[in-house]
């Protein structure tokens, strides 16, 4: 063997190591990562607060939908997408331009009595969806690692969540909910891995199938409730003032002096990139559903993990797997959320300390609500309550609060006492008052179904 072929053989895996270096830097160089990279980081708590309505709750409903069925619902997800998108919209832009959260500005505009009542029904409201979902994230993991008892892994998604908020930092938290909220395409994947009759799922989601029965109404009003939800409403805003804060922008009068048409800009980005996973992912879950469980027969899902584990024997285990594990991350994203959302309406309504990114012994009142809420959950699970029926509870309860809370959110939009130049276009405000109509009519339906 020669020296110069010596050399070349032992130089070998230095050469493809460095056309692996020089291919990779390349790569993240490239045009279209960067972009990416950069949009990413754009994301925030539109993002989030989009990723948090696909709750476990949420997939249960879109599960029974897409089971009891087929691809007749298909429409809402197109059909809610800009109506949700429009009132985030508002209750982000409300955040950014005015400083405070959606309840404090309620507190200073309107009568506290109204505020006060909202926020009550909205901590009832939240309270069960918490239990629910820690039920479905423990009933879930059951399916994937079924040696763990169901009273185990109930108090372990509760404390862990709330040692998150607690002991995390704000910064490290949004951080983790960001990624956190990309769990949810698991639901696409598994949607792809089942047989789906596309020239019915492409008729379906153009045109709208009503019957009106009993059965089919009601799961339009849940779907409306699980999608437009007052728990969101608060999340959001609050979530765009915690971002400021995050910047530096200490004080309210800092950030309000901040906002800029970029930082419209960009908020606008956030809140329908966010939205639009919501609904892509509220599709997949009933699509995916349609084409196993109701073309098999199974149209009766109580719950998410039934869903998961009915899917097991028709659509393989790694669909299976992929509808168990994001049930568990959707959880883990919904319920701060849920907890969050609570603690912010309440504290804002008294006029307390409010924040995540104050410590424990600053905001003992905010953190509080937090660890209440989450624990009465918590709770629900062992007093043998029925799933379904906490859900229709919180429906119910959601479809009173969010007409009320819709008006309020319009009004302080369109108001140049309190938006300055950033008021609504008056099509946003026509559109804000027809989305409070609809889903004054859905609270109506739902209270009517319920006891009928």
């Amino acid at each position: 063997m020669g020296e110069k072929e010596f050399e070349r053989i032992v130089g070998a895996p230095a050469e493809v190591l460095d056309k692996t270096v020089n291919f990779s830097e390349n790569i993240v160089n490239h045009g279209g990562v960067k972009k990416a990279k950069k949009y990413w980081k754009d994301l925030g708590p539109g993002l989030t607060t989009g990723a948090s309505d696909d709750d476990p709750s949420g997939i249960a409903t879109y599960s029974q939908a897409g089971s009891q069925f087929g691809f007749q619902l298909l429409w809402m997800a197109p059909f809610t997408f800009p109506l949700m998108a429009i009132v985030q919209e508002m209750c982000a832009r409300i955040g950014l331009v005015t400083g405070i959260g959606l309840a404090g500005n309620i507190r200073i505009h309107f009568p506290r009595y109204v505020l006060y009542i909202c926020t009550a029904l909205l901590f009832f409201a939240n309270t069960l969806n918490i239990g629910v979902d820690i039920g479905a994230m423990a009933k879930a993991t059951q399916l994937i690692l079924p040696k763990f008892s169901f009273g185990t892994l109930i108090f372990f998604f509760a404390f862990l969540s709330l040692g998150l908020q607690i002991f995390v930092s704000y910064e490290k938290y949004a951080r983790y909910l960001k990624w956190l909220a990309l769990i949810l395409l698991a639901y696409v994947f598994s949607a792809f891995m089942v047989k789906l009759d596309y020239k019915e799922l492409i008729r379906n989601t153009i045109i709208p199938t009503i019957v009106f029965s009993k059965e089919q109404v009601f799961l339009i009003c849940a779907i409306l409730g699980t999608t437009i939800s007052p728990y969101l409403f608060f999340w959001q805003t609050s979530q765009e003032v915690e971002e400021g804060i995050l910047k530096g922008q200490s004080t309210v009068r800092l950030r309000q002096e901040a906002v800029s048409n970029k930082e419209m800009k960009l908020m606008r980005r956030d809140v329908w990139s966010g939205m639009f996973l919501s609904n892509l992912v509220m599709f997949f879950i009933i699509a995916a559903t349609a084409g196993t469980l109701f073309v098999n027969g199974i149209t009766n899902i109580s719950t998410a993990a039934d869903a998961a584990a009915a899917l097991k024997p028709i659509a393989g285990e790694q669909a299976y797997l992929l509808f168990a594990v994001g049930i568990i991350g959707a959880g883990m994203l919904a319920i701060p959320v849920l907890a969050g959302s609570a603690s912010y309406a309440m504290a804002e309504s008294f006029g307390w300390k409010t924040g995540l990114y104050r410590k424990l012994k600053a905001a003992n009142s905010f953190y509080g609500i937090i660890i209440i809420s989450t624990l009465l959950g918590m709770g629900i699970n062992f007093f043998g309550v029925d799933p379904i029926k906490a859900l229709i509870f919180s429906a119910v309860v959601n479809g009173l609060v969010a007409p009320v809370i819709l008006v309020l959110i319009v009004l302080l939009s369109r108001n140049k006492k309190v938006m300055g130049d950033r008021v609504n276009h008056p099509v946003v405000t026509a559109l804000g008052f027809l989305i409070t109509g609809v889903m004054a009519i859905v609270g109506v339906a739902t209270i009517v179904f319920s006891i009928f």
